[in-house]
């Protein structure tokens, strides 16, 4: 679910900096903090039910 979520806000992300410039900042925050959560479940090994 983690993984999707991310994947997803990767592919918003692009769209809003190549397609559509204006709404581009939003994506990028939402990306960030999805970025910051995987890489913490990772680090601390929990597993996702």
């Amino acid at each position: 679910m983690l993984w999707t979520i991310a994947v997803i806000l990767l592919v918003l992300w692009l769209l809003g900096a190549f397609v559509f410039p204006v709404g581009g900042g939003i994506i990028h925050v939402l990306l960030v903090i999805a970025l910051i959560v995987v890489v913490y479940r990772l680090l601390t090994g929990r597993k996702v039910v």
